[in-house]
């Protein structure tokens, strides 16, 4: 796992996930989690979902990847929990900060299998529409998207 000693390094990451210069191959989970804090630290909740959303169906057809390789449960899951654990960070946090500190706290790609069963997170549904959890909630007031 590598951090980030520059906010430039991190701009690099996010730049090149939404030109698709990167190569699907080399866009890691720590990459994800990086697009997500800057996404969270310009965006609502709800519009940094959108942002990501629309950024990684622009990723997955330029790159020519099947299609149901984005999963919006996977997607919401780890917005909202990057979401709330940036708010336990200082608002006075640098960018780096920010990111190396949520790459740290959640540098295990397969969490949402804790909280979910491989048929659910996985199901055309999950992929689709965020779905609850089936097996423990991180969220119990999270409402139900409309």
């Amino acid at each position: 796992m590598s951090t980030y000693k520059t906010e430039a390094e991190v701009i690099t990451v996010v730049r090149g996930f939404e030109s698709c210069e990167t190569d699907k191959a080399a866009f890691k989970h720590q990459d994800h989690l990086t697009v997500a804090v800057y996404y969270l630290q310009e965006l609502s909740l709800e519009g940094a979902i959108e942002k990501m959303r629309n950024s990684l169906w622009r990723f997955i057809a330029h790159h020519n990847v099947d299609r149901r390789k984005y999963n919006e449960t996977i997607t919401v899951f780890w917005f909202e929990l990057v979401s709330e654990a940036l708010g336990r960070i200082p608002s006075t946090a640098s960018l780096v900060e920010k990111c190396n500190a949520i790459i740290e706290s959640f540098n295990n790609a397969g969490l949402a299998l804790e909280y979910y069963s491989t048929e659910v997170l996985f199901s055309d549904g999950a992929r689709e529409m965020f779905v609850e959890p089936d097996l423990k909630h991180w969220r119990p007031e999270r409402k139900a998207e409309g």
